[in-house]
């Protein structure tokens, strides 16, 4: 069954059938649809936008995000181990210590829209 046998099922009509066909041919698969919304539901958990907030202002290691947030340090650690795992952040060892930031401009920049989408609603 094609994408146009699909369209055919459903129990509307078809107002513009070269937009239809044309939007069709150019959707994405199902499986990178799915990896996007993986990536945003990211996005919809505060906790890990404070992480991400703060992570846009400066380099942070655990102990002191944890101070920011105030929060424990293993809750932190958790919220960074799926931003990891979603190559939000990335980190960087010193010594000891573990340093996390921005995956990349990417990151800060969907951060950035985010938020100036926020304020313009307002």
């Amino acid at each position: 069954m094609s994408k146009h046998d699909d369209i055919e099922n459903i129990k509307c009509n078809v107002i513009h059938r070269d937009v239809v066909d044309s939007v069709s041919d150019k959707m994405m698969e199902p499986e990178k649809m799915e990896e996007l919304a993986e990536f945003f539901k990211v996005f919809g958990d505060s906790t890990r936008l404070k992480i991400l907030y703060a992570l846009s202002i400066s380099e942070m290691c655990v102990c002191d995000i944890a101070a920011v947030l105030g929060t424990s340090q293993s809750a932190v650690s958790h919220q960074l181990k799926i931003l990891r795992q979603m190559r939000l952040v990335k980190y960087r060892r010193e010594g000891r210590v573990i340093y996390y930031s921005h995956d990349d401009e990417h990151i800060t920049e969907i951060f950035r829209k985010g938020l100036e989408h926020i304020n313009e609603i307002k």
